[in-house]
């Protein structure tokens, strides 16, 4: 008796429909079997690095100093680049050179740009 030759198809249907059901249902019963308990005006309260509150917990956030990191994640992460053409640099041919070149020179204008429109001035 041959096997219908899309049989592996459906099970594997079946299987792909069955595991995230199931999943989902062993979830659910976790969360109801130990679900903690309602929210009171204890657990509702803000906390922060085990420190009570002073004052209003709505400050406004300078994002200012994210533009720093962001920066320095950019270039730091390109420099990296640089690195494997670092060690392979006697043995490059012409191309790859000029395409490292203008690697750089993207890099640098990147550089002039951010300077130019003052983001990194720390004020």
């Amino acid at each position: 008796m041959n096997p219908h030759p899309y049989a592996f198809l459906a099970l594997f249907a079946l299987a792909a429909l069955a595991v995230p059901l199931v999943l989902i249902g062993v979830a659910r019963l976790w969360f109801r079997r130990f679900q903690p308990p309602r929210p009171g005006p204890a657990k509702n309260e803000v906390y922060e690095c085990g420190i009570a509150p002073t004052g209003d917990t709505r400050i406004r956030f300078q994002a200012h100093y994210y533009l720093y990191a962001i920066l320095f994640l950019i270039f730091d992460v390109e420099v990296l680049f640089l690195l494997p053409f670092a060690v392979a640099f006697s043995g490059l041919p012409a191309g790859a050179i000029l395409v490292m070149l203008v690697f750089v020179l993207l890099l640098a204008e990147g550089l002039v740009w951010a300077w130019h429109r003052g983001h990194l001035e720390w004020t």
